[in-house]
């Protein structure tokens, strides 16, 4: 039998594909990357905002080609992930060319859910959504060999307005520092170089287990294991971010100095709004703390415009804290009005062409800054983690200044010698609104 995934949404998701890839060959099962040549598909969904969902359900219904005769040969057609979890048998009923549904929580009972599906059953398995992946399941790294994503928390106690998932994924549950450190060893014996730590909320590692935030220990710990040559946390939310966090950081020579910190906005009363327990105040000192302490951190930040009640001037004194701040790489999206969410409810939902108008002069804004920051690299020496080869054959790649997946890449002119997955020196020419170019240091 032959199975093939498409995993949509972030790393997290993509670590729950990887997991199930794992237990499918485990069981026998051979993996293929041509859809038409699987028996049985898994779509794993993200449901994080409406466009998200969008995207699923066009997934799933591309899919659904490739279970007619002469287009594939698809007997089982399975929703994982958070659309499954979030939606269980309403989604299965509004859709009836899928087979199966299965949850977030329960990626463990993958192989029941294909044979059940096999057996003519349509099957819901989306009630269990305590557990989290350790070392000993088996998983299949889709990244590219020199990299991967360690998860080293699932769920979320933060209550955001905006946002579904702790409704989708659950509370918060940490991996054990041992457990977390095995499988790093084991990813590190297979020739990975950089280790991506990924959860809802970093910051807040450890704090259901060992009764305080335990990223900092978990940090030295991974430090210490030989051949990590990057070592990267991303969604690091500011509650948890301590000083014990920053000097580790900052002395540890193994992890990049680069923080991604989701702020979403600068205004108190939105961010009051949002249930973010944060002020302007607070986080403005975080940055500046920061910046002291860490010499060259690079800092990346998330916001949303359009949430319920922004005004005009609310807006503006989130525009001018970007331009105060000058963050190196910034997300910014429009609010997505997301259901069961306090925010849902609120009143002064702002219309889409306010929110649309912000969120384009607010980019128009952060790519200016992108740009000066990125020409204020020229004449720099960077280590470059060359990725690929453009189609004319120029390499590119990422420094530690650069996140896997969403922020920007450096090309390296007239270089016909590096191969993916080395590590060179490159002298930036030239900086861009996004990319940087640059040259080969021999």
């Amino acid at each position: 039998m032959k199975a093939g995934f498409i995993s949509l949404g972030c790393s997290k998701n993509l670590v729950d594909t990887e997991v199930m890839l794992g237990i499918l060959r485990q069981n026998g099962y051979e993996l293929v990357n041509e859809a038409a040549e699987a028996d049985v598909l898994i779509v794993n969904t993200c449901a994080f905002i409406e466009s998200a969902k969008e995207e699923s359900i066009t997934t799933v219904l591309t899919m659904v080609e490739y279970k007619e005769p002469g287009k594939g040969r698809c007997k089982s057609l399975i929703i994982a992930g958070c659309l499954g979890q979030r939606y269980g048998q309403e989604l299965l009923d509004d859709l009836p060319e899928a087979d199966g549904i299965i949850g977030t929580g329960s990626w463990h009972r993958i192989m029941e859910a294909i044979e059940e599906t096999l057996a003519g059953n349509r099957v819901v398995i989306n009630r269990e959504n305590e557990i989290i992946y350790d070392a000993s399941v088996p998983r299949i790294p889709t990244t590219p060999s020199y990299t991967a994503y360690v998860k080293i928390a699932e769920g979320c106690n933060n209550r955001c307005a905006f946002c579904a998932i702790p409704l989708i994924r659950g509370r918060y549950r940490s991996r054990s520092v041992e457990d977390i450190c095995q499988e790093v060893e084991a990813l590190v014996a297979k020739g990975v170089r950089e280790i991506v730590l990924i959860a809802q909320d970093t910051t807040n590692y450890g704090h259901d287990i060992y009764g305080e935030p335990s990223l900092a220990r978990l940090l030295k710990e991974l430090c210490r294991i030989e051949g990590i040559k990057w070592l990267r946390t991303l969604y690091s939310y500011p509650k948890f971010f301590t000083d014990e966090l920053i000097e580790v950081i900052a002395s540890e020579e193994k992890l990049v100095k680069y923080v991604d910190i989701p702020l979403q906005h600068a205004n108190d009363e939105i961010l009051r709004a949002m249930h973010r327990p944060d002020t302007k105040a607070e986080v403005t000192a975080l940055l500046q703390k920061l910046r002291e302490r860490i010499p060259g951190v690079v800092i990346r930040s998330t916001f949303i415009v359009g949430f319920p009640g922004e005004t005009d001037a609310q807006y503006q004194e989130l525009k001018e804290f970007l331009q105060q701040q000058r963050f190196d790489h910034v997300g910014i999206f429009t609010y997505s009005r997301e259901e069961d969410t306090a925010a849902a409810e609120m009143e002064g939902q702002v219309p889409e062409e306010v929110m649309q108008d912000r969120y384009h002069d607010l980019k128009a804004t952060q790519s200016l800054i992108s740009q000066q920051l990125n020409e204020a690299l020229e004449g720099q020496v960077l280590e470059v983690l060359v990725e690929g080869r453009t189609e004319d054959g120029m390499p590119y790649g990422r420094s530690y200044r650069q996140a896997d997946d969403v922020d920007d890449s450096i090309y390296i002119e007239d270089d016909r010698t590096s191969q993916v997955g080395d590590m060179v020196k490159v002298r930036i020419l030239q900086g861009f609104t996004e990319d940087l170019v640059g040259e080969l240091v021999r």
